[in-house]
């Protein structure tokens, strides 16, 4: 049976990777359904090699652009910003939604999919991170499959497999430690973003990429495996593995770790996600453990990545605390990127927009947009103090 897939995020580096997938397996899996950011030309020709039957883009002008350069019937078939996304996200004839927009814009279509009854294939960690209880919520009362993408919460759901969930001690989260896992942190203020860009080991977006420099992407991956597994945050442990073999572990009670090995390429993960609970064979180099001759494991230097304790913090605080910790951090990575803030400013900024907010409780979507909302403009406020910029 062919596998109707809508795909949000279609033009980023998921995105690309969930197509080359699909590209492989034409037998196996159909498009049905793409939305993306700005970058047009890419778009359509996705569209040429697709032919979905709706598409949508990030702004009414690019739509605009787009449906000139279309065929005629195309016309009422192109759609734009988040009502585009939404229902891109929610095609009748698509039977899995891959979620892997790029931040919090991911929340809404992701939940409205999860609402249509849809299987989800989740790479956009915001949805968990600033809704877990509501977005799981509404995974277990429409009876719908959340499967995970990252390739470490992946990992742990292989994991988890191997015993019963009541026997689990916790749950260990790897990270490559990025490219500043060697650097002393007096030198972090002088990173220039192509520098924080350059991970030494996965090749993904910019804001991922700078997520992982600062250590914060694994404080969000926190968050998301607290909601996704149903387990208590003092439960789940970073350790930095600079190889990027390992790519998450579960410890059950007696002591046994089951282990989740492979070369760092996203198209494993999402291959899992799209057939699960089937395996299918990719074209992709075998993993050469006699090769990678040693993995190493350490415990993440907290003051050198103050986010990451925050991102505890956070996590254990719930209420509307993790959609202000993503939403600040979203502001200051794009500010660092546009050279506005130094790099140390990112993490600075995150501590004290969170330190802004009380918790409160976040029950419903309309509370955690609101707080998403009040923290960029708090967030940008101090980007705007140049209290952090190159020269502070």
């Amino acid at each position: 049976m062919v596998k109707k897939i809508s795909l949000l995020g279609s033009t980023g580096s998921i995105g690309r990777n969930v197509l080359e997938v699909v590209r492989q397996y034409p037998d196996r899996f159909k498009v049905v359904g793409l939305a993306a950011g700005r970058n047009l030309p890419l778009l359509k020709e996705q569209i040429d090699e697709f032919a979905p039957e709706l598409v949508s883009i990030s702004e009414p002008r690019l739509a605009g652009e787009l449906t000139g350069i279309l065929p005629p019937h195309w016309r009422n078939r192109v759609l734009s910003g988040p009502e585009g996304n939404e229902r891109v996200a929610t095609i009748p004839s698509a039977t899995m939604v891959v979620s892997a927009i790029v931040g919090s814009a991911g929340l809404t279509p992701t939940l409205a999919a999860i609402r249509a009854g849809k299987d989800i294939g989740l790479a956009n960690k915001e949805t968990l991170v600033m809704a877990g209880d509501l977005v799981m919520r509404e995974v277990r009362r429409h009876k719908v499959n959340l499967l995970p993408i990252d390739s470490e919460h992946s990992a742990i759901n292989q994991g988890l497999n191997a015993g019963r969930r009541e026997d689990v001690s916790r749950l260990i989260l790897t990270a490559s430690g990025g490219p500043f896992f060697a650097v002393g942190a007096q030198e972090l203020d002088k990173v220039t973003p192509e520098q924080a860009l350059a991970h030494p080991n996965w090749d993904m977006g910019d804001k991922i990429s700078i997520d992982s420099a600062t250590l914060i992407n694994k404080g969000l991956e926190v968050i998301e495996a607290r909601y996704l597994f149903d387990i208590e945050a003092d439960r789940i442990e970073v350790l930095i593995h600079p190889q990027s073999i390992v790519h998450s572990m579960v410890e059950y009670l007696d002591g046994s770790f089951i282990a989740h090995l492979g070369i760092p390429d996203m198209k494993i993960p999402i291959a899992y996600a799209l057939t699960f609970p089937e395996r299918i064979s990719l074209d992709l180099p075998r993993l050469d453990l006699a090769a990678a001759e040693s993995l190493e494991f350490h415990h993440p230097d907290l003051a050198k990545f103050p986010a990451l304790k925050l991102a505890y913090e956070v996590c254990t605080s719930g209420g509307i605390a993790p959609a202000v910790f993503n939403a600040a951090n979203e502001v200051a990575v794009t500010a660092f990127l546009d050279k506005r803030i130094n790099f140390t400013g990112i993490t600075r900024i995150v501590v004290e927009t969170v330190a802004q907010f009380d918790p409160g409780h976040a029950v419903d979507l309309e509370t955690i947009l609101t707080a998403d909302r009040d923290a960029r403009t708090r967030a940008n406020l101090l980007v705007d103090s140049n209290q952090y910029n190159l020269h502070n």
